[in-house]
């Protein structure tokens, strides 16, 4: 039955909505390219988008859909990930995949595995991830690998990015880190998407408070959420991806 209201659902947006068939034939959720084709975001001047926490590519297709023009750096370190978002958007000249984690400063470091590969991340992961997203429920690989870090500022030191630029962060619990390593992007920065936890997801994970603390003393606001994630038994709000706009 749940299958059969699914289908009932696509369909019913397929015909109130055709361009949802374009989008679907490229991979792309309607619902999720919704979020993202916002007024503000089309007339912000973004001429570069920066992806961090890439995975196999979905936010890559869905801002080239609402931004054509803009180039996208998308970083990603799993090896596998990589080679698939390498393929998101194989014919793009203004698309830049990079095999690569960004970090508070240049290092190796243990990144651990997990099952469902976008909850991957260089913390462990704590039980309550397992029942808030129960895609996660298998957890993480026992056998970490070696990822290599580096700071956004070093990574985009000889690309120089044009401005205006777009950050998206979606890095499992490393936020900070990779704010600690973009002070010099930042301040070329206009918009910032990053994924905020109210509940500890993984072992030293950064809450929300911490977040919204480091991201005000680097000049920005946050003017909202873009979508809010629940915990699947109980409907509590457990993370949210963020809206930060420089001042």
């Amino acid at each position: 039955m749940g299958r059969l209201k699914r289908f009932i659902v696509q369909l019913y947006v397929m015909l109130r909505h055709p361009s949802s068939i374009r989008l679907k034939l490229k991979g792309i959720k309607y619902d999720h390219f919704c979020e993202l084709n916002k007024k503000w975001i089309i007339d912000s001047g973004i001429k570069t988008v920066i992806d961090v926490g890439a995975n196999v590519g979905d936010f890559a297709k869905i801002i080239r859909e609402v931004l054509p023009q803009a180039r996208i750096y998308s970083l990603e370190p799993l090896p596998d990930c990589f080679e698939k978002m390498k393929l998101a958007l194989r014919n793009d000249k203004n698309f830049f995949p990079l095999n690569i984690a960004a970090g508070s400063k240049e290092d190796t470091l243990k990144f651990y595995r997990s099952f469902h590969s976008p909850s991957s991340s260089f913390l462990e992961m704590e039980d309550l991830h397992k029942r808030a997203f129960p895609q996660s429920s298998e957890g993480q690989s026992p056998e970490p690998i070696n990822v290599n870090v580096n700071t956004l500022d070093k990574i985009f030191s000889d690309i120089q990015p044009e401005k205006n630029i777009l950050l998206k962060i979606d890095v499992q619990g490393f936020e900070a880190e990779v704010i600690n390593g973009a002070s010099g992007l930042l301040s070329i920065t206009t918009i910032v998407l990053i994924e905020m936890s109210f509940v500890k997801l993984y072992k030293n994970l950064p809450l929300f408070h911490d977040i919204y603390t480091l991201m005000y003393a680097q000049g920005f606001k946050f003017r909202g959420t873009l979508a809010q994630m629940l915990q699947a038994d109980t409907g509590e709000v457990v993370q949210i991806d963020a809206i930060f706009i420089k001042e």
